[in-house]
Parts: structure tokens; sequence; C-alpha cells
């Protein structure tokens, strides 16, 4: 099985929404966290569909997309945090966070979307470390993510939108805060600005 990914572009469009095609990423066009949650309410289908169309056309992808023997199987958000709207209304994260919410060398990594066909093959792993190797070639400081853990609560397929703390433990971030027993804000350094 061949194993590629890329940055999520415009002319990457039809991947991208193939990718996200089950679960609640055909609702959602991956723009939850990107508005704040009235915002999010009034949108339309058709704003969601523009906006993702819009976010694949910014100089930096705003996520990853993972194939498998050349099909869309996966898709990761990630980017700066002051641009995901959400977080800073997140009172959890709020709280929680050591960094500052208007620091843009403060990525985060807030979506993940496997299609069914594909999951329970490693491509949540695969895709955070691109993540994380995408958020430090654009100059990411330090990356946090906000993921469940299903052994405390079992998820549906669909909650793990957020990822899995095993997942992010496993690629080097720490568990800074669990707002509840079943989530937690994760975050790795990934470059040193006190040197």
């Amino acid at each position: 099985m061949s194993v590629e990914i890329l940055p999520a572009t415009s002319d990457r469009h039809d991947d991208t929404v193939h990718a996200i095609a089950h679960g609640d990423g055909p609702s959602c066009q991956c723009q939850w966290w990107m508005v704040r949650p009235s915002d999010f309410a009034a949108l339309t289908q058709q704003d969601k569909e523009r906006m993702l169309r819009a976010d694949l056309s910014a100089t930096v992808a705003p996520g990853l997309i993972s194939y498998r023997d050349g099909e869309a199987a996966g898709w990761v958000r990630v980017g700066p945090r002051p641009a995901q709207t959400r977080i800073a209304r997140t009172r959890a994260i709020v709280a929680h966070s050591r960094e500052p919410l208007d620091d843009s060398s403060v990525w985060a990594v807030t979506c993940f979307a496997i299609r069914r066909e594909h999951r329970g093959e490693g491509l949540m792993r695969d895709l955070l470390d691109a993540a994380v190797a995408h958020a430090r070639a654009h100059g990411a400081r330090v990356i946090e993510g906000y993921p469940l853990d299903p052994k405390v609560k079992r998820r549906g397929a669909n909650d793990l939108y957020h990822g899995t703390v095993s997942v992010f433990e496993g690629a080097g971030f720490e568990v800074i805060a669990r707002p509840r027993p079943d989530a937690a804000i994760v975050a790795l350094t990934v470059r040193d600005t006190t040197g």
C-alpha cells in the first residue's frame, strides 16, 4: 500500500471533500473551529463550502490530505491558533492553555477526518506527524491539540475528529490539562525561543 501526505490546496479541493465525506465532515466542511459558535449556527451549507474553498486557497495550506494508493483517505486541519476563532471562545481551552491566545506562533491541530474504509490503518498518527512537520516548517513554536480519551469514556467515531490522547502522546505531546476526565489539552514545543 502506498502512502502519501500532501498539503490541502485549492487544486486538491475535490480530494479534500472526498477525505471528509464521512461523519460530520460533509455538513461541517471543517469550519467548526474557524468561526464563533453563533456564526456557525447561522451558516448555510453553501457558506461552509465556500469557506473551505477559500481556506484551500490560502498561501499556507490549512490542512493535509493522506492518500492511500492514490485515494484521498484522511484529512487533518492544522494552522495558527488565532485564525481558529472558536478556540479563544472555548472556556476549557482559555482556562488551561499555557500560551497567549493571540500568539500566531502557537498552532493547533483541531480536526481529523478518516474515511470509514481506512479507519484502523494508523492514518490519524500519520496525519498528526505530518501536521507537526507542516507547522514547524511554517514557523510554529508550540502546537496544541484538544483530543478525547476513549479509554476513559467510549466515543463514537464522529466525536474522534478531535483526535485521541494516545495518538497525541505517541507523537510527543504532553497533556497539560484535563478539563474533563475524557478530554485533554496537549502541547508540543517545536521551536525553542529562549536561547
